[in-house]
């Protein structure tokens, strides 16, 4: 059977400041109106597969499994990183997953952030590199370049094994514009897509040849794994010890059974804010638009507004990004660079560099909309069905008003319900919870107030959540 294998692992630093390290690019809606990671699971529904495997970072995991919810599908398991170790070791712990359930499983490895414009193109080619991949092959997709890329790196087409089908001769790496130039005349190279094709038992073999140490282990913290629901969390000290390298790197350049499917399906791997404007719908001006904004005699843009008005004024090749805490202006050609500021937010310390104002948490979102020295004013959402911890506080109080839905109130001994348009007071110190009980989206303002706001002010005496602090 296909396995989809979805590798989610990735913070997006180069798309700052809509992706966040809590929150990076796959989870948001960058083109439409579902995230790059819903886009990516829809992508695979047209292919006949088994349900897909979700290699995820701890961190993200209720993002995951809500992403999967609002499909309506499900994963057949979430594999939670204890912590990045590339791809190489991702791509691991999903074969042996997956060889547990079926010996004879393909996996088909896709990044969660890729953008694939042609869906049809793209089942096409994987059905054509299946037969390969059944017969041993571990196929990786090119992509057809569209012009002298220097962002991506390439390979090398060797003996065609079909129709767009070939034996992958070399990988290499990210040219110069000459080289790059020279590439694509030559009509024998093709984008490195990162997307791959192979058996899970076939990997693992292969794996245990070229990076022995990696598969070993990848192999005991999953024998020590442990199961909660759908979530596999390999055992956190062996895979401490896992060296970190690629697919690519690991395996696919050493490899003498390399494949490669020639695949033209209108892919970017929206790496910087230029891949934005370069797949998105131009104006007349060449400009992109996202959001209230406002253009006059500007030309090859790209503006994004997620929160207030932009207004911009005779500016050419400019990239102008907005959030509620942040404002990007960047050179269009330069924006490969945007993680140099994030490595200066990092530096100092900066909250901006790791989250939004809105944080996103299992039972819904909290977004800061004042904050001074004893106050702060929240706007707090949960998911119908959802509640939040049984918690204390030290050192605030909090006021919660209902301004949509219907609230379920603990504190103390009491619990009571609360409408639209109703309030309650949290003195500091007592035991409390907050849930949903309905079947829309509870929305509360809470203001807290106190000698210490922050979020580590929080004692946690039961969580449906298995969370500590």
């Amino acid at each position: 059977m296909l396995t989809p294998v979805l590798l989610s692992g990735g913070v997006g630093s180069r798309l700052w400041p809509v992706s966040r390290e809590t929150h990076p690019k796959q989870f948001l809606p960058l083109f439409g109106e579902i995230s790059m990671l819903q886009e990516t699971l829809r992508r695979t529904t047209g292919l006949e597969a088994s349900a897909p495997l979700v290699v995820c970072n701890e961190e993200h995991r209720f993002m995951v499994a809500e992403q999967l919810r609002q499909l309506e599908l499900q994963a057949s398991a979430l594999i939670l990183e204890p912590l990045g170790r590339n791809t190489a070791p991702a791509v691991a712990l999903a074969a042996l997953q997956a060889v547990s359930v079926d010996p004879d499983s393909i996996l088909l490895v896709l990044p969660a952030d890729h953008l694939i414009r042609n869906v049809e193109a793209f089942v096409a080619a994987v059905d054509k590199g299946l037969p390969l991949a059944r017969e041993g092959r571990l196929m990786t997709f090119g992509v057809v370049p569209t012009a002298p890329e220097t962002g991506y790196g390439y390979l090398k087409c060797g003996a065609a094994l079909g129709e767009d089908l070939y034996e992958l001769e070399r990988f290499v790496e990210k040219p110069d514009a000459i080289a790059a130039q020279g590439y694509l005349d030559s009509g024998g190279y093709l984008w490195n897509s990162g997307m791959f094709l192979f058996g899970a038992q076939g990997y693992l073999d292969e794996l245990g040849k070229r990076a022995p140490d990696i598969l070993t282990c990848c192999q005991q913290a999953m024998d020590a794994a442990t199961v909660d629901m759908h979530f596999v969390r390999p055992d956190e000290r062996l895979f401490k010890q896992c060296p970190s390298d690629s697919v690519d790197y690991a395996v696919m350049e050493r490899t003498d059974n390399g494949g490669v499917v020639s695949l033209d399906c209108g892919w970017s791997d929206v790496g910087a804010w230029s891949a934005l404007w370069e797949v998105a719908d131009r104006d007349a001006d060449g400009n992109v638009c996202r959001g209230d904004v406002i253009v006059d005699d500007c030309r090859d843009s790209y503006f994004r507004s997620d929160s207030r008005l932009v207004a911009a004024l005779g500016v050419e090749n400019m990239v102008v990004v907005e959030t509620a805490d942040a404002i990007l202006v960047a050179d269009r050609g330069k924006v490969q660079d945007v993680k140099r500021i994030v490595n200066v937010l990092k530096d100092q310390k900066r909250a901006e560099a790791i989250l939004h104002r809105r944080v996103y948490r299992p039972w819904g979102s909290y977004e800061s909309l004042v904050t001074s020295e004893r106050f702060q004013v929240k706007r707090i959402v949960v998911i119908p069905g959802q509640r939040l911890s049984l918690q204390m506080h030290h050192h605030r109080a909090e006021h919660w008003i209902v301004v949509k839905g219907t609230a379920e109130v603990t504190c103390e001994d009491k619990v009571f319900m609360l409408g639209e348009d109703e309030s309650t007071y949290i003195p500091l110190g007592h035991k409390h919870r907050l849930a949903n009980p309905g079947h829309i989206p509870l929305e509360i303002i809470e203001v807290q107030s106190g000698a210490y706001l922050g979020e580590d002010d929080i004692v946690r005496f039961e969580d449906v959540y298995g969370r500590s602090n």
